[in-house]
C-alpha cells in the first residue's frame, strides 16, 4: 500500500508547485537598442507591434540620437532604459587606464579585475556619467531603468558606483534596476542555459541587497539566456523563460535586423532576426495564451 502524505508534506508540495507556476504578468526587454541602425529598426518594429514592454539603449553608439527620436515618436507603452556599456566599441570620453586605445576591454578581462578590486573606478564612474548625460541629452529625460551590456552593472565596484551615481542624481525610487541574478531553484526549473544563468547570478551576488537598501526597485525573477544560435528553435527557449517566475519577472531578449555595423561590432547577428521573427509571430501570442501570461511594464507589476 502506498504511503499517505501527511498535511505538512502536502503543504510543502503545494508550495513548491505554486513557486513554479507562471505569474500572469511579466516584462519583456529588448537589449542593445541603438547598437546599429538595423538593430534599432527591428526593436522599433517589435515595440510598434506591442510585443515588448522595455528596451535598453546603448548611448555610446552613434545611432543613439536617431534611436531616441524613433522611440519618442513611436510613443510606445514601454520603458526606455540605459544599457550601460563597458565592453562593446569604445567610451564617450578618454579612459587611459581602462581603454587606453579607445576600445573597451573584453568582459573576461573586466570580471577578474572587478573581483580583485583592481578596476579604475574613477574612470568608469566618469564614463557612467557621460552615458547617463548622453541619454538625457538625446531623450530629454532620465532613463526609466538601468541595466548593463553583458551585465556589467552587477559587478563589484561598478555596482556600488552605479547606485551612488543614480542616488546623487535623485533617481532612487524613480528608476528601476535590473537584477541579472535569479534563484538556483528557478534556474534549474527552466532546464536551459543553466551555466550562463548560474554564472551571472554568482557575479551579481550582493547587488540586490545594495540596490534595495538605497531605495531602488528591481525585478524579481530573471530569464532570457540564450546560445544565440540562429538555427535553434527560439520559441522553445522562450517557453522555458516562462517557467518558475518570481514576483516581478523580467525576460531579456535580443531582436533586430542585421547590417554591416552590427556584423563589425558584435558576434550576435542572425539570431537577432530569428528572435524578432518569433516575437512578431502568431506563435508568440499562442505561447503567452497557453501560459496565461501577459506583457506589462515592470513598474506596473
Amino acid at each position: 500500500m502506498p504511503r499517505r502524505e501527511n498535511a505538512q508534506e502536502r503543504g510543502l508540495a503545494a508550495s513548491h508547485a505554486s513557486s513554479l507556476m507562471f505569474s500572469s504578468a511579466f516584462a519583456l526587454c529588448a537589449d542593445d537598442f541603438a547598437l546599429s541602425p538595423a538593430v534599432t529598426r527591428g526593436i522599433v518594429e517589435a515595440l510598434a507591434a506591442g510585443r515588448l514592454t522595455a528596451t535598453a539603449a546603448m548611448t555610446t553608439q552613434k545611432n543613439w540620437p536617431e534611436a531616441a527620436k524613433a522611440f519618442r515618436d513611436l510613443g510606445p507603452d514601454a520603458d526606455l532604459g540605459l544599457h550601460f556599456n563597458l565592453t562593446l566599441g569604445g567610451p564617450l570620453g578618454k579612459m587611459p587606464a581602462f581603454a587606453p586605445d579607445g576600445t573597451f576591454p573584453a568582459m573576461n578581462a573586466i570580471v577578474p579585475a572587478a573581483w580583485r578590486r583592481a578596476l579604475p573606478r574613477a574612470e568608469i564612474r566618469d564614463e557612467m556619467r557621460r552615458q547617463l548625460d548622453a541619454f538625457e541629452h538625446a531623450f530629454g529625460a532620465p532613463p526609466d531603468f538601468v541595466d548593463g551590456h553583458q551585465h556589467v552593472q552587477v559587478l563589484p565596484g561598478i555596482a556600488d558606483d552605479l547606485i551612488a551615481e543614480l542616488s546623487e542624481r535623485g533617481l532612487a525610487g524613480k528608476v528601476w534596476l535590473r537584477d541579472s541574478a535569479d534563484r538556483p531553484k528557478r534556474i534549474f526549473a527552466r532546464g536551459r542555459h543553466r551555466g550562463k544563468a548560474l554564472t551571472v547570478s554568482g557575479l551579481a551576488r550582493g547587488f540586490r541587497a545594495k540596490a534595495k537598501a538605497a531605495g531602488f526597485a528591481l525585478n524579481d525573477g530573471f530569464s532570457g539566456f540564450s546560445d544565440f544560435d540562429a538555427k535553434a528553435d527560439y520559441a522553445e527557449d522562450f517557453s522555458s523563460y516562462l517557467r518558475a517566475p518570481g514576483a516581478r519577472p523580467l525576460i531579456m531578449c535580443h531582436p533586430g535586423h542585421v547590417d554591416e555595423e552590427l556584423a563589425r561590432l558584435d558576434p550576435v547577428t542572425h539570431s537577432r532576426e530569428a528572435e524578432l521573427a518569433f516575437l512578431l509571430s502568431d506563435r508568440f501570442a499562442q505561447i503567452l495564451d497557453a501560459a496565461g501570461a501577459r506583457l506589462v511594464r515592470l513598474s506596473a507589476i
